[in-house]
């Protein structure tokens, strides 16, 4: 993983609009937001913009003292297992072990990947033997994850956040199933959470199972900004009184496609007999200090363009 600049994104909370400061807590923030494309701020119409944890970072710098925010661990299409092998690396254990606040991402696309939606009939159906396993899989893996961020980050309050139900659009007969096999995925989430300490964030119901509002796109399951905002204002209920992202403070939309995405990776490949620490110092000494958002190209390289499916 090449240096990135999110950690800057400090500089764009400077700018934002004026909101009261409260007197606690003043610790400076230190936030890593790990886990699938719900953390890296995945769109209905898939590309990438702000996200929850984008949100989450804004809300924070502008109510207590602010020491970073990244979210270069965050991939589209990451399962939990492939959420603790991203933080093993000798990069992300630098990172997590410099932060105070880690929200975590994981485990829907072990059980989504096996759900087939059809969205022209309104019709969901999985094999239920297949979803119990990758239930498991989930507990598993989340279970080490968190303990190693135990170990990897031990001044940090790590916040599981949970999932919504994902398929709004699918007929009333078609949700019990799949809702049933989502909550379950919340319930083991929330067991995992408590044994290693750590805090979870209910966002289902904030959604319901009716939320097309929320997750408009009846061909893709990720939620559009008021959904994120309602994940971000979640995590809050359990941050700090007083804390929460309003409808006047929610960014404009700025969306960057994964094509665009890979464009800009590419092109920001060091070119030969340049040296690539020389070339992100060069242009981290460029910059002008402002917002470290996707959309402005900054940033870009936590994303692992995989595969082109509809998983969180």
């Amino acid at each position: 993983m090449k240096k990135t600049t999110s950690i800057l994104a400090a500089v764009l909370l400077t700018t934002a609009a004026a909101h009261t400061v409260h007197a606690e807590p003043q610790i400076p923030a230190a936030y890593v937001a790990i886990g699938d494309s719900l953390a890296a701020g995945q769109t209905p119409d898939r590309s990438i913009d702000s996200g929850y944890a984008d949100l989450i970072a804004q809300e924070l710098g502008r109510n207590q003292p602010f020491a970073f925010y990244s979210k270069d661990l965050a991939f589209p299409g990451f399962t939990a297992s492939d959420v603790l092998e991203s933080i093993e690396s000798d990069e992300a254990k630098e990172l997590l072990g410099s932060a105070n606040i880690i929200t975590v991402s994981a485990g829907a696309n072990d059980l989504l990947r096996l759900v087939q939606a059809n969205a022209a009939e309104g019709a969901l159906s999985f094999e239920e033997i297949q979803a119990d396993y990758a239930l498991n899989a989930a507990r598993e893996n989340m279970g080490e994850i968190l303990s190693e961020l135990v170990e990897l980050a031990p001044s940090a309050d790590v916040y599981v956040m949970g999932y919504y139900f994902a398929y709004p659009h699918a007929r009333d007969s078609q949700k019990q199933g799949t809702a049933g096999q989502l909550e379950q995925l919340n319930d083991i989430l929330k067991q995992e959470a408590e044994q290693a300490g750590a805090t979870f964030v209910d966002v289902a119901g904030r959604f319901g199972e009716d939320a097309v509002e929320l997750v408009p796109n009846s061909g893709d399951v990720h939620p559009n900004i008021d959904g994120y905002q309602e994940m971000a204002n979640a995590f809050f209920e359990h941050y700090a009184e007083g804390f929460g992202v309003e409808d006047a403070e929610l960014p404009e939309p700025a969306p960057v496609t994964f094509e665009e995405i890979q464009q800009m990776q590419e092109q920001e490949e060091p070119a030969d007999g340049v040296d690539e620490e020389e070339q992100a110092d060069s242009a981290e000494a460029s910059s002008d200090g402002s917002a470290a958002k996707p959309s402005e190209g900054k940033g870009l390289e936590y994303l692992a363009i995989r595969q082109a499916v509809p998983l969180v």
